[in-house]
């Protein structure tokens, strides 16, 4: 058993570094990415206010007087586009050095040698060698925290100009996914409160999925072919038929005010923070659950068709079979060979769909949170795209894959645990 996982978790890692680069190529590939949405705008800027701006791609290439050489070398460091793609990829990894400082210093006049403070009362001496940069430090001993390099189109009417930089490793591997570009914070620190959000909506529309279907299912089977069946069966698929969302909508037409009834709050999470936090313990979780109902109903309303018809078609075809023709014959009671033998292996169908089920709820959903007006997991994953904020959107991938594949082996111990005929081997 300890074999299977390892070798389960090992392949973890080709899956985990085939989805990502994919992912990161396409998006440093995709056109309208951040730096050129900071050119157009700054572009865009500089036209209201009388100035001539010329195209994108001649700002790019330095031929507009709108943004300086030195601010698109500023720009591009920023958004780390002037390193190649896969330097980019490693260094998100966290296995290339990252540059978190730099300096630029002037050789003009002739000079070859300049003393420079890069902060805390440290010096660095940096000479003019050639055609590169030497960094020292003040003992005359080559530093081993700062760089520099000579920029390929800063030499200009004898003045050489030359960015020194400080590196670490400092990537996914590390626990750093990067800045966000929009809200200018840690990426964890922005996923971190919306993640909670998703995973409270997901997990608990999924345990009410299971405690309803299971039993709903196991009903259904044992009174195939009954009114009860029928008329269940209408309402969970006409419950399927309706998109989350869309049932969603409806319920907070219906019972969110307006024409109709006035029972549950139009959206958020929570009441506003103000108000939250002068509720006592008993009010908030009042609060919390009158928030909470009608977007979990829309959270699990598309998994009940599904689960309730895999139950009952499961125990159907349990009961059929011949080990339960056997434990009749041979006198057991109908309550122990249908809740001990038949259920049992019913259950093995749905075990083994539980892990990709989790990977889907707390991935959260991004047109639900939308219509509720919930902050969570899958809206600040599209928006991110939208956006284009990259460092945001490869954090949410990161933690879908890495939701994904552990739920992978979590489908694979629960179906063991239902299942005594599986071995690890």
């Amino acid at each position: 058993m300890t074999t299977y996982f390892i070798r389960r978790i090992l392949l973890m890692i080709p899956t985990f570094l085939g989805s990502t680069i994919l992912i990161f190529v396409i998006l440093q590939m995709a056109p309208g990415g951040p730096l050129e949405r900071t050119i157009q705008q700054l572009q865009a800027g500089a036209m209201q206010q009388g100035e001539s701006a010329g195209s994108v791609g001649d700002i790019m290439s330095g031929g507009s007087s709108v943004l300086p050489e030195s601010a698109l070398r500023e720009l591009r460091r920023f958004y780390g586009f002037d390193k190649p793609v896969y330097q980019r990829y490693l260094i998100w990894l966290g296995i290339w050095p990252r540059e978190i400082k730099h300096r630029e210093v002037d050789f003009s006049g002739g000079v070859t040698e300049v003393s420079k403070n890069v902060g805390r009362g440290n010096y660095m001496t940096l000479r003019l060698e050639g055609e590169e940069v030497g960094v020292y430090d003040t003992d005359g001993s080559t530093s081993k925290v700062w760089k520099a390099a000579i920029d390929g189109d800063a030499s200009k009417d004898g003045k050489i100009v030359a960015t020194i930089f400080q590196t670490e490793f400092s990537g996914i591997l590390t626990g750093n996914l990067g800045t966000s570009y929009t809200y200018d914070q840690p990426v964890t620190e922005v996923m971190a409160p919306r993640f909670k959000i998703s995973m409270f909506f997901g997990l608990t529309g999924l345990f009410l999925s299971y405690i309803v279907c299971i039993p709903l299912g196991i009903r259904k089977a044992l009174n195939h072919g009954s009114a009860f069946d029928f008329l269940s069966s209408v309402v969970v698929f006409a419950a399927y038929s309706i998109p989350g969302y869309a049932l969603g909508a409806v319920l907070l037409v219906l019972l969110g005010g307006g024409s109709f009834w006035d029972i549950f709050p139009l959206g958020g999470f929570r009441s506003p923070t103000e108000v939250w936090e002068s509720m006592t313990l008993w009010e908030q979780i009042k609060d919390q659950l009158w928030h909470a109902v009608l977007p979990i109903i829309s959270w699990s309303i598309g998994s009940f068709a599904g689960l309730t018809i895999l139950m009952k078609n499961s125990l159907l075809e349990n009961i059929s079979q011949d080990y339960i023709r056997t434990a009749f014959a041979k006198g057991l009671q109908e309550k122990r060979v249908i809740w001990v033998h038949a259920i049992r292996n019913s259950v093995i169908p749905i075990a083994s769909s539980i892990g990709g089920v989790i990977g889907v709820v707390i991935a959260g959903s991004y047109l639900i949170e939308k219509v509720f007006n919930i902050d969570g997991f899958g809206k600040m994953g599209f928006q991110a795209i939208l956006d284009r904020d990259y460092p945001i959107t490869l954090g949410f991938l990161v933690i879908v894959v890495m939701i994904r594949l552990v739920s992978n082996i979590l489908s694979d111990i629960a179906l063991a645990t239902v299942d005594p005929r599986i071995r690890f081997k």
